[in-house]
């Protein structure tokens, strides 16, 4: 509606605005942008900046009337809600990872180094919100023609973005059912390989992702990869 898009370019006009208050370089990055390209809906925004994400969050909030915010600072990150939409701050950061923990040890980073620990080519895109390149897509890994070619791909070779977090092998395999994208050959073989670290995974974590997929339009096809 014409009302939801005056609300959501008010948000982005006040994101822009308090980064550069700050002088932080900002971007939209992961799951919207690639919502986005699909003209698929989405509300929630995640945002990283090279800079600290719970100081954006804050002044953001402050521009928008009736922001609610919540900071969490053991993670370093925080959540604006406005109105029906929820945005996730957090500074660009590298991670690395421990052979039996799911959770990283992390540093300040680059966007580069944000752009390679996350999970899939289609989710490692960026939007930016600076006045030099505004509205430019940043797409290391060309994420935008696996789409067009409907393909799940890691963006660093699978070994490494599966064996630092083998939730993202539950994921690649719920995100190929709720889009109907096909799984690439080298991404899926390292699923396979790597299948016996999902038990570094909790339960309730895997049953989500189990849950995603039986909500999907053809949760038949999950259930086939997961037994493949």
């Amino acid at each position: 509606t014409t009302k939801a898009r005056v609300d959501f370019n008010t948000l982005v006009r006040e994101v822009i605005e308090a980064a550069k208050e700050l002088g932080f370089e900002t971007y939209i990055i992961g799951g919207f942008v690639r919502d986005w390209i699909l003209y698929r809906p989405s509300k929630d925004l995640d945002i990283v900046c090279l800079g600290s994400g719970i100081a954006l969050a804050t002044k953001v909030a402050d521009l928008l009337p009736d922001a609610k915010l919540a900071v969490y600072k053991n993670f370093g990150t925080a959540m604006v809600k406005w109105q029906d939409h929820e945005l996730e701050f957090v500074g660009a950061r590298k991670e690395s990872y421990r052979a039996n923990s799911r959770k990283p040890i992390v540093e300040d980073g680059s966007l580069e180094d944000d752009q390679n620990r996350r999970d899939f080519t289609i989710n490692a895109m960026a939007i930016s919100l600076n006045e030099a390149n505004l509205g430019a897509i940043v797409d290391p890994f060309n994420g935008r023609e696996d789409l067009k070619r409907r393909q799940l791909k890691t963006p660093l070779e699978p070994g490494i973005t599966f064996s630092d977090d083998p939730l993202r092998m539950m994921r690649a395999i719920r995100f190929a059912t709720q889009l109907d994208f096909d799984i690439d050959a080298d991404t899926f073989d390292g699923i396979v390989k790597h299948a016996e670290r999902i038990k570094i995974v909790s339960a309730e974590r895997i049953t989500d992702e189990l849950n995603k997929i039986i909500l999907a339009p053809e949760p038949s096809y999950g259930f086939k990869l997961l037994f493949h």
